[in-house]
């Protein structure tokens, strides 16, 4: 009789596993961020299959944000369903979220900079984040309504740093059937259903209008228009950071230098990251930076009539003297 092997869903997801661990060292610790969701639980419960056959060592974090009662007793039940997966380390992390950017950054900057340090004092060589296609869609969506450019467009990385995206190829409804598979009860988080939240009322409004005026496979468009939209603006930044050491004459604290006449040499996509990627060097405060502050400092280049200084985040200016244009703390001597 032919074994029986995992439902597909399981399959998927401990395949997507395997392949996002396959170039760490043996013996190397993973960490999986869990809510107790159905993508980050699929998540935890594949890791939990593929690390040890690996070689390798799987923990858990789970982050208690305090924002709703009973948060401690849920992050407690997935610090428990961690242990009984044999996934350790696993640990609570408490944050404590501020206001600055809105609830929803505000949560995702308390996030990241606990399990940021989390990772650090574990020694944790990656740690893996449950975002499905359908995070991917809903992160396209929200980049074209702000009008955002490629970089915004390209949405969620597979890596960054030492985050790891593996499930970023698969729709969200294999998570959950993963999960019904092996008999695990995902979390529902309230916030999910919330239309207060920009994001809830894309998914649960604006992606089923366009399935269902344009037909199914948006979500998947989508993402495929993220990864063109990434090689794309991989590739123009690769340009811009070269560009940028063509013409810096100087890039030391908050005082950056530019070339004018190198400047004008290079496309407007290139030039303007080169703008942007002098300011932030000079001291500019990178979320604070808009596209109009850039385009603003652009116009001495493109546009010079003798204007004055361009203010911009941080208390920096820009201004343009004798072909050199130059980025510091205001006022400008």
């Amino acid at each position: 009789m032919t074994p029986v092997g995992p439902h597909p869903a399981v399959a998927d997801t401990r395949r997507a596993v395997r392949e996002a661990l396959s170039d760490l060292p043996p013996h190397a610790l993973i960490l999986t961020a869990c809510s107790g969701g159905a993508d980050s639980l699929a998540l935890a419960a594949a890791l939990a299959f593929e690390a040890p056959r690996a070689g390798l060592r799987a923990g858990l974090l789970t982050v208690d944000h305090q924002l709703q009662p009973g948060s401690h007793t849920r992050a407690t039940t997935v610090k428990a369903l961690a242990e009984s997966m044999g996934l350790t380390p696993a640990e609570i992390l408490t944050v404590q979220v501020g206001k600055e950017g809105g609830p929803e950054a505000a949560a995702r900057q308390a996030r990241y900079t606990a399990l940021d340090k989390a990772a650090e004092r574990l020694g944790a060589s990656a740690v893996l984040l449950g975002h499905t296609r359908d995070d991917q869609a809903e992160t396209v969506l929200l980049g074209l309504a702000r009008g955002s450019g490629p970089r915004s467009l390209s949405g969620m990385a597979a890596r960054t740093g030492r985050y790891r995206r593996p499930l970023l190829h698969l729709p969200r409804q294999t998570t959950v059937a993963a999960c019904r598979a092996q008999n695990l009860t995902p979390w529902d988080d309230p916030h999910n259903d919330d239309p207060r939240y920009t994001r809830v009322r894309v998914r649960r409004t604006v992606l089923p209008v366009l399935e269902s005026e344009l037909g199914p496979g948006v979500a998947e468009a989508l993402a495929r228009t993220a990864a063109l939209a990434r090689e794309d603006a991989d590739a123009l930044d690769e340009w811009a950071e070269s560009a940028f050491q063509n013409c810096a004459l100087s890039d030391i604290g908050a005082s950056v230098k530019l070339m004018v006449a190198e400047l004008e040499k290079v496309p407007a996509a290139v030039r303007k990251r080169v703008l942007r990627r002098a300011a932030i060097a000079a001291g500019c405060p990178s979320g604070a930076l808009s596209a109009t502050h850039v385009l603003a400092v652009d116009r001495l280049i493109t546009h010079w009539r003798g204007q004055k200084a361009v203010d911009l985040p941080g208390g920096l200016s820009a201004v343009r003297r004798y072909g050199t244009l130059i980025i510091a703390i205001s006022p400008i001597a």
